[in-house]
């Protein structure tokens, strides 16, 4: 059984171009320790969705979504805790 298809290779291109959107940001925010122009409702919508991304890719057992999506959400997650971790020491 052959698994390539336009689809699939589509499917995995948007993954990894999505995906690595964030990591400039990801950077910037541990290089500088601020992510005060990320907005932290943004953040929280986005790794909602991104939860609903992963249940979806679960449902209908899309490997580019699941990848695609799961590695996104470490990545925000990842922003996520770096902008309170920050805001909470800037406060101090």
């Amino acid at each position: 059984m052959n698994h390539f298809s336009y689809e699939n290779l589509f499917g995995f291109s948007a993954a990894l171009l999505t995906t690595i959107a964030f990591l400039p940001q990801l950077f910037k925010t541990w290089q500088t320790k601020s992510a005060e122009d990320v907005s932290l409702i943004m953040l929280i919508l986005f790794i909602t969705g991104l939860i609903c991304w992963i249940i979806y890719g679960l449902k209908i057992h899309s490997i580019p979504i699941l990848i695609a999506n799961i590695i996104t959400f470490i990545f925000n997650f990842s922003i996520l805790i770096l902008k309170t971790t920050y805001r909470k020491s800037m406060k101090q």
